[in-house]
Parts: C-alpha cells; sequence; structure tokens
C-alpha cells in the first residue's frame, strides 16, 4: 500500500511540475510577447474568436492617447539631425531630415501575462491594462526618445524578474522591471548602458542609436544600431550581444569586416576603416532550436555614392545568420551587391518550413526595397528556388564602379515595380497628368534604364524610390496554408548625382529639383504619377514560390468615387489568425483593414484617427475576448498629413 500512494504521490508531483509549462504554453497562445509573436518571426495567432464571418462586426473596444497631459516639446534632438552639409540637412522630408510636426510612432505593443507594454513618442514608455486601455505604470526617459518600432520582454530567470528592453534614439539601452517600470537593478548604471561604448570610431559626435527593439536569445539581448545615412565616416553599425541581467557585453559581430576578418576582401584598400552604415536598423528574429539570429543589414554610407568604397562591400544589403551564441557568422547572402540605391534589407527575416518534393525544407524570407522576395535554406542560405546574376544599368558618375550584376530570384515573381516608361504615365485626373508629364519631362527629360537604374549625372526616375518597394513593413505566416503574406507599394524616387565643393566630407550628393529625397508623385495631392495600382498586399504560396493573390491595398479619397480604388503608399506590416484573417493598416489613408487570408478579398475595414503606420497584434483577455490592437498617428516618411496620438483596440461586441 505504501509503495501504490508513494507510486500515486510521483505521478502527482510529476503532474504538479509540468503544469506550469502547460499552462504557460497556454498562456503564451493567447499573447503576444514578442514583436513577431514567436522568435522567427511569423507573426501569426492561433486564435479564431474573430473569423471571416463575424469581422464585419468588429467595433472599437478602447483608445488610449499616448500624449501627457503635461507633455512639453522638447528642441530638436540632435540624434535625429542629418550632420551639416547631409542630404536632408537643408530641411527636406529626407530619410533623416526634419519631418517631425508632432510625434509619430510605429511602435507595436507587446502583451504578456495580462499586461501591455508599450514605447511611445512622447519620452515614454508605458503598462496598460490590455483589456481597457488603462494606464498601470509610466517610465519617462530623460534624453533621447524610445526606440519608435517598440520593445521587447524577457521572462527572466530564478535570480532575475521578467524585464523589458529598449533602445533610445541617443544611444542607450534600457531596462525595466516590467512589473513596476522601475530601472532594473544590476543592469549596467541604473538600468541603463551606453551603446556607443566600443562604435563611434572616433567620431564621438556621430548618430547611433535604436530605432527598432533588440531581440531576446537565452538570456542575450542582441541589438542592431540606428545609424547615420551621410557623411561615409562614423559610427560602425556593429551588432552586439549583452547580458539581461548585467548589462555587460556578450559578442559583437562587425558589420563592416575588419582586417583579417572574412569579406574585408571585398572593401578596396583601407575603405573598411570607420565606415558606418551596414547597420540592422529594423527586427532580427531567431532560430531557437539552431541557436541562429538573422540580421537583416542596411546600406552601407554613403546610401548613394560609392566611388570610395569600391568592391562587393558585405555585409551591405546582406542577410547575415550567426551563432547566436558567440557572434560567429555561418553564412551570409547579399541581396544588393555595392549598394548605391539605399535598397537595404529592413523587413524582418520571417522563419517557416517548406515542404517541396517531398522534403521539409527550414526556410527564412527576406524582401529588399527592391521588391524581391528571397527564400532560402536557412541552414546554410542556399536560395530554395534559385537566384541569377543578371546585368544592370551602370553610373556615369566620375570615380564610380557600379558592380556589373544583381541577384534576382526566379521565384517568386517580383512584387513591387521595377521599371517605368512615358506611355506608364497615370492618367486619373487632367491636371494630375499635366503636372506628371511636366515633372518627368523637365531638364530635358528623365531617364529609366529598368530594374537598378543608377541615379546619374542627369536626373533619373527610379524605381522602387528611397523608401522602396518595401521597407520594414513585416510580413505575417500562415502555417496551415503556407501563404506567405507581403505589403508593398510603388512609389518612384526622381534624383541625380552633383558634385560637392572639394573638400566636403560627401565627394558626391543625391538631389534633384524638388529636394534631396524626392518622390515620383504630385507633391500636394501625394497621387504617385504612374498608373495604379500604388498599394497591394500579396499572398505567396512558400511551397511553389508561385503568387496565389494580390489585393489592392488603400484608397485615395481626393479622386472620384470610381477611381479611388488605388492602392495607396504604406509603411508598417501585418498579422496571420488561425481564423483565415490578415489585419493590416499601413496605408496612408488612414484605415485599418481585414482580408480573407484564401482569397484575398477584402472582409472589413475601419476609418481610424490618423494612419497606421505599423502593425498590429491580436491576443486573448481575461476576459475571453479577442483583441486585435493598432498603432495610429500618421506622419512619418510618407508625409502623411494626418496626425493623432492614438493606439486602438477592436473586439466583437
Amino acid at each position: 500500500m505504501k509503495r501504490r500512494w508513494a507510486l500515486l504521490f510521483i505521478l502527482a508531483l510529476g503532474i504538479g511540475l509540468l503544469m506550469p509549462s502547460v499552462q504557460g504554453q497556454k498562456k503564451t497562445a493567447t499573447d503576444w510577447p514578442t514583436f513577431g509573436n514567436d522568435a522567427g518571426g511569423q507573426r501569426y495567432s492561433p486564435l479564431t474568436q474573430i473569423n471571416p464571418t463575424n469581422v464585419s462586426k468588429l467595433a472599437r473596444a478602447w483608445t488610449y492617447h499616448m500624449k501627457p497631459a503635461n507633455y512639453v516639446a522638447p528642441t530638436a534632438d540632435p540624434s535625429r539631425m542629418p550632420p551639416p552639409g547631409a542630404p536632408g540637412a537643408s530641411g527636406a522630408a529626407g530619410p533623416r531630415g526634419p519631418r517631425r510636426r508632432n510625434p509619430e510612432s510605429q511602435a507595436v505593443p507587446l502583451v504578456v501575462n495580462g499586461v501591455m507594454y508599450l514605447t511611445t513618442a512622447y519620452r515614454r514608455v508605458v503598462a496598460l491594462e490590455p483589456e481597457t486601455g488603462k494606464q498601470l505604470w509610466e517610465y519617462e526617459i530623460k534624453s533621447g526618445e524610445a526606440a519608435t518600432r517598440g520593445l521587447e520582454y524577457w521572462a527572466g530567470d530564478a535570480s532575475t524578474p521578467p524585464r523589458l528592453f529598449f533602445g533610445t534614439s541617443n544611444g542607450a539601452l534600457i531596462a525595466l522591471e516590467a512589473k513596476t517600470g522601475k530601472p532594473a537593478a544590476g543592469f549596467g548604471a541604473s538600468g541603463s548602458v551606453d551603446m556607443k561604448t566600443g562604435v563611434m570610431n572616433g567620431y564621438e559626435q556621430a548618430s547611433l542609436g535604436l530605432s527598432s527593439p533588440p531581440i531576446m536569445y537565452k538570456s542575450f539581448v542582441i541589438t542592431g544600431a540606428h545609424t547615420q545615412e551621410s557623411p561615409m565616416l562614423g559610427a560602425s553599425g556593429d551588432v552586439r550581444a549583452w547580458d539581461a541581467r548585467t548589462g555587460k557585453l556578450v559578442w559583437t559581430f562587425h558589420t563592416v569586416p575588419h582586417k583579417g576578418e572574412a569579406g574585408n576582401e571585398t572593401w578596396e584598400g583601407d575603405s573598411w576603416k570607420g565606415r558606418s552604415g551596414a547597420n540592422v536598423w529594423a527586427m532580427m528574429t531567431v532560430d531557437v532550436a539552431r541557436g541562429l539570429v538573422f540580421l537583416p543589414l542596411g546600406s552601407p554610407t554613403y546610401d548613394y555614392y560609392g566611388g570610395d568604397r569600391k568592391g562587393a562591400n558585405l555585409y551591405g544589403s546582406s542577410l547575415v545568420a550567426l551563432d547566436a551564441n558567440t557572434g560567429k557568422v555561418k553564412w551570409h547572402f547579399q541581396a544588393v551587391h555595392h549598394d548605391l540605391w539605399d535598397y537595404d534589407l529592413c523587413t524582418p527575416p520571417t522563419l517557416f518550413d517548406v515542404k517541396r518534393q517531398g522534403k521539409t525544407i527550414p526556410a527564412v524570407a527576406i524582401m529588399s526595397k527592391m521588391g524581391l522576395l528571397f527564400l532560402l535554406d536557412r541552414r546554410d542560405g542556399k536560395p530554395i528556388y534559385g537566384v541569377e546574376e543578371r546585368p544592370i544599368p551602370k553610373s556615369d558618375v566620375p570615380g564610380e564602379a557600379t558592380w556589373p550584376t544583381q541577384p534576382f530570384p526566379l521565384k517568386p515573381a517580383t512584387l513591387a515595380r521595377n521599371s517605368f516608361k512615358r506611355e506608364e504615365m497615370a492618367n486619373l485626373t487632367p491636371e494630375h497628368r499635366k503636372y506628371c508629364e511636366a515633372l518627368f519631362d523637365r531638364d530635358g527629360g528623365m531617364q529609366n534604364e529598368g530594374p537598378y537604374t543608377a541615379y546619374k549625372t542627369k536626373p533619373s526616375v527610379v524605381f522602387p524610390g528611397t523608401l522602396g518597394g518595401g521597407n520594414w513593413n513585416p510580413m505575417s505566416f500562415d502555417p496551415r496554408t503556407g501563404y506567405l503574406f507581403i505589403n508593398t507599394h510603388d512609389l518612384g524616387a526622381i534624383g541625380q548625382m552633383v558634385k560637392n565643393p572639394e573638400g566636403s566630407r560627401t565627394p558626391w550628393s543625391r538631389t534633384s529639383p524638388l529636394g534631396p529625397t524626392a518622390r515620383f508623385w504630385q507633391p500636394e495631392t501625394r497621387w504617385p504619377c504612374q498608373q495604379t495600382p500604388w498599394g497591394r498586399l500579396f499572398a505567396v504560396n512558400v511551397n511553389t514560390g508561385e503568387i496565389v493573390w494580390q489585393s489592392v491595398l488603400g484608397v485615395s479619397d481626393g479622386l472620384p468615387e470610381d477611381k479611388q480604388k488605388t492602392g495607396r503608399p504604406n509603411l508598417g506590416g501585418s498579422i496571420a489568425t488561425a481564423s483565415g484573417l490578415i489585419f493590416i493598416g499601413a496605408t496612408d489613408d488612414s484605415r485599418f483593414r481585414a482580408f480573407d487570408s484564401k482569397t484575398g478579398k477584402e472582409l472589413w475595414v475601419a476609418k481610424l484617427d490618423a494612419s497606421a503606420h505599423s502593425a498590429p497584434i491580436t491576443f486573448q483577455g481575461k476576459d475571453g475576448k479577442q483583441y486585435v490592437v493598432i498603432t495610429a498617428t500618421g506622419g512619418g516618411f510618407l508625409a502623411d498629413p494626418s496626425t493623432a496620438d492614438t493606439v486602438i483596440a477592436f473586439a466583437l461586441p
């Protein structure tokens, strides 16, 4: 009898020990604990309460206003401004130029164990009750601005309670106690680490910070960097791992290889020294089982001139897989050789399995600003459906050495416009067409030579433009169907290269009659000059490499009603749910939408206080309801005139 009771006790103890794990898994399935929901960035939720049959009934559940009542706008933050003489410094709305009428946010909230966490555009980090939007605590940032796209959560360990990690525009990596919002004890100095240490290359006034959340691997906080785009020399874009308990540096990966490191030979002479850029300014993802972290790296500085950095320029505009334990390179794939277009890799790499020819291939998807989607084997970086090098147009800038070819995936087809002919001019209204024709024909006529058209000494129209066919927009993936969902837009750029005075830190700069980084559109209406659609949502079957469907994404309110379904420029991404829905904001028309994930049919649309240049999340509250939440503040790089300070939750009545 004693033996029987002993066995029952052991069995009960075993069940008791297992319960927290099971409960934790169940809780995680209803939460949104990291930017991509899972470490691999699928942005997929198993929740099914909101489905294609009832999504039309979604209604606003609550609205949180990020702006505090006592908020005083700070003076211009030097860490957010371009250096003197850099593109955008004159006041135009360039990638780093002064553009902030009202603070805008691209923040993606997190929901963990019944609490929502959020960085705001008002130097605050807040915790909210996710069912009501009621504020639980706030942390005020004394210097710099919080990373505009959000933060990261760490569950802690036996000796350390759960923590939140985020960066600031002026180079601080901050850890907060998740329960209280107080600085994390024992992490750096009073909860903060100075990320500028060891990476400034002697340029102490150069820009360095974080614009996106770090990512966790075990007890490592892995960070990218937000660096300058001009001049060419400044802070490095190194990726680093920090101990989540103490803030001590664990490892460093040189994104521009130093002398003696693999890849250094892709930089002519000493052009690697002091080079800025080649940075992860967007989001990374992790293959936890294989111990790999995937880095989407941007272009080296200066973005549009490479005469002083001849060569392929690794690891610029590359996807790099590192051993997350050591920071050592496992493999790399360069999507743009010797980048002269600012065609960063900036979408978060999305991890999933491809089922092909009876085999399961662990895969990673990455899209360049060129609108090219590369599907790679995440074990070695080899293309699953093939890639070929194709010749591209050459630059005529003296001293420039355009790389002769660029890689193009054989599958899927290009997801964004990459060429333009005059006969493809938009014909929506007589006034719009007249403006666009005059713009294209000025100064003897602009040229476009197809994919990778160079910015030359005479004006060019380049597709995609500076913002890319896709930008940091996170993709989403449905593991049930094998569909990968991607939003793109077709917004061209106009520009030419001009020689700067002798002694300038940047020998040549991109400019145009309409400013340093002008768009190929009518500024007053913000209607692009080429034929529609201007914005699209795609579904790609990763098991075949084929596009399954594409839908027009967005409307142009100022056009006649029968012409409004144009698609719109968009920045932000989507989520997929097990019920067969895709939720996405992103467009500059101040709408939030739901699509049928199998067909691409638009099922629901809601008008927002401002455009949502962010990505939504979904979670199940303690009240049993499924919520969908989006940050909507307008503004941003699309020159979006809408403005608000809102985080908005939707639920079924």
